[in-house]
């Protein structure tokens, strides 16, 4: 299962998880993990995706490029 950090507040992590967010309690999410990185269950906690994360990153890139392009 893959969900994306929306954000943190006190001791959750809120990961959006097809459309819909989750509180997770922020010591089952890797201690480096940032808003917007790709997370996944590796069965004890909630690990950052680096290949997906990266390639999420470049996908909004590109969008963000056509939206500004002259």
């Amino acid at each position: 299962m893959l969900g994306i950090i929306d954000r943190f507040e006190e001791d959750y992590c809120i990961i959006e998880f097809d459309g819909h967010t989750r509180d997770i309690l922020r010591n089952l999410v890797e201690s480096t993990a940032k808003a917007g990185d790709v997370v996944e269950w590796d069965g004890s906690k909630w690990v950052t995706n680096q290949q997906m994360t990266h390639k999420r990153s470049k996908e909004i890139q590109t969008l963000m490029n056509d939206v500004w392009e002259d």
